[in-house]
């Protein structure tokens, strides 16, 4: 064993805060174990990956949630941003209830495939059709098909360190492979058929598509992974110029800011006429599901008649768990009470109270760190660059992608479990979610989680 690693295991061994952890956390041990010889690195997603382990939880209602340990904690993660009303909603388990009592999988069309799309379709001003998935990944893979047929072209466009789901063509340049290569098990052909964009410059994007051999331009509206490395909201809307003087399709990848921004996705409320747009999350109300919606002319590739009559070939597309009644029953629920107005309005009061709670408990503190954020989302930026910069006036434009994209890893993974300590839970990233379950309550006592955060990196020399 090399000498590095045995001071890395001694430095670990020591820490207050791992300590802490695994006093408040044996029952989440015992499963880590028994998970670790099942999954690789013990776990079903790699936004769970928690240094030693994460919580095991059994219970979820409102904004909270509870390990099997009994320990609470205030839920930011949020089902992968997926709970705009919080955990275990009356209206969604209540609906979701009595459809599982006539059937999980009925293998035919039903009603509530209809009454999900028409909640879509009158949220959605550009859903003049949709085709409903399983999965984000499912959506963006089906946008991107049929961009390629409907225009002839071969390319896919899309920007650095942006997430589109794991499928071959999202990959590279998310978070490596930024010279454009193919990511392990992708092959070298579909890579070459992507174009990697910088966030937020026109030119570099103009100058791209001047070939017209890009099919689609996908994008994440409010910049990568929620704004975490934060777009301009003038740079969609040249970016909607761009692709319409080109004849490219614009794809708004809605899967994670979709009925959370706005009702009807950042496209909505920009003004910004996407051709294609992806859902899920916030879409399937917590369930499985997502979709695809946009141009009737577009969507019509899928449909048996109307594909032939325009002289095209369908493009083919099964799932056994599209519009899941299930999901269908969920998502339809969620989504009557977001039309109902509000919601959005709420939960991103709430983030926005938050920030400035958080950022004036570092600045009491004295540390450099800043939490930013896009509606209902905030991050926490841990300036691994050392700016000078004060938590109560920071630019979140003025950071470069790599300085977001690239925390210190070991401070950032100390401050998740340090937050988790004391009952906080937001995700790998330092990255979370507000819904309207969240209180002003919730709000003190992440505030005070922080601060306590803080000191305890401070007493291991962390900071």
């Amino acid at each position: 064993m090399s000498l590095a690693l045995k001071a890395d295991q001694a430095s670990r061994s020591n820490s207050g805060i791992v300590a802490a952890w695994r006093d408040r956390t044996p029952g989440s041990a015992h499963l880590a174990r028994e998970a670790a010889d099942l999954f690789p690195s013990g776990i079903t997603h790699d936004g769970r990956l928690v240094d030693p382990y994460g919580p095991y939880i059994v219970r979820a209602e409102g904004a909270h949630k509870w390990d099997v340990d009994g320990n609470r904690y205030i839920d930011f993660y949020g089902g992968h941003g997926s709970l705009i009303l919080g955990q275990a909603h009356p209206a969604v388990t209540t609906r979701v209830a009595e459809v599982e009592a006539h059937g999980t999988q009925f293998g035919a069309c039903h009603p509530l495939e209809v009454r999900w799309g028409q909640a879509v379709k009158r949220l959605v001003p550009t859903a003049e059709r949709i085709r409903f998935t399983s999965s984000g990944t499912e959506a963006t893979l089906m946008a991107v098909r049929l961009a390629r047929a409907f225009t002839g072209r071969p390319k896919l466009m899309r920007f650095k360190g942006h997430f589109h789901g794991w499928h071959d063509h999202m990959t590279t340049g998310f978070a490596s492979h930024f010279d454009g290569s193919a990511t392990p098990g992708v092959l070298a052909g579909v890579a070459a058929g992507v174009v990697l964009a910088t966030p937020g410059d026109i030119d570099d994007v103009t100058h791209k598509l001047a070939g017209r051999d890009v099919a689609a331009v996908i994008v994440e509206p409010t910049g990568a992974s929620f704004g975490q490395v934060p777009l301009r909201p003038e740079f969609i809307a040249a970016l909607r110029a761009a692709t319409e003087e080109t004849g490219t399709l614009l794809i708004l990848d809605e899967v994670i800011t979709g009925f959370r921004v706005s009702p009807g996705g950042v496209g909505a409320a920009l003004g910004v006429e996407a051709d294609l747009s992806t859902w899920a999350k916030i879409l399937a109300g917590g369930l499985p599901g997502g979709c695809v919606t946009g141009r009737k002319n577009i969507l019509d590739l899928l449909d048996f008649a109307a594909a032939p009559a325009a002289g095209r070939e369908k493009i083919g597309h099964q799932g056994t768990y599209n519009a899941n009644p299930v999901s269908a029953a969920a998502g339809s629920a969620v989504l009557e009470i977001i039309a109902q107005g509000g919601v959005c309005e709420r939960a991103a009061a709430t983030a926005a109270d938050l920030r400035e709670a958080l950022n004036g408990v570092l600045a009491e503190e004295r540390v450099p760190w800043a939490v930013y954020g896009t509606s209902s989302g905030w991050h926490i930026f841990l300036n691994p660059h050392g700016r000078d910069i004060s938590p109560l006036g920071f630019d979140p434009y003025a950071i470069t992608m790599d300085e977001y994209k690239n925390p210190p890893a070991r401070l950032l993974a100390r401050l998740r479990l340090a937050l988790l300590v004391h009952g906080v839970d937001v995700s790998g990233r330092l990255s979370a979610f507000t819904s309207i379950a969240h209180t002003d309550d919730d709000i003190a006592q992440t505030a005070s989680a922080l601060r306590a955060s803080v000191r305890m990196l401070r007493a291991e020399g962390e900071i």
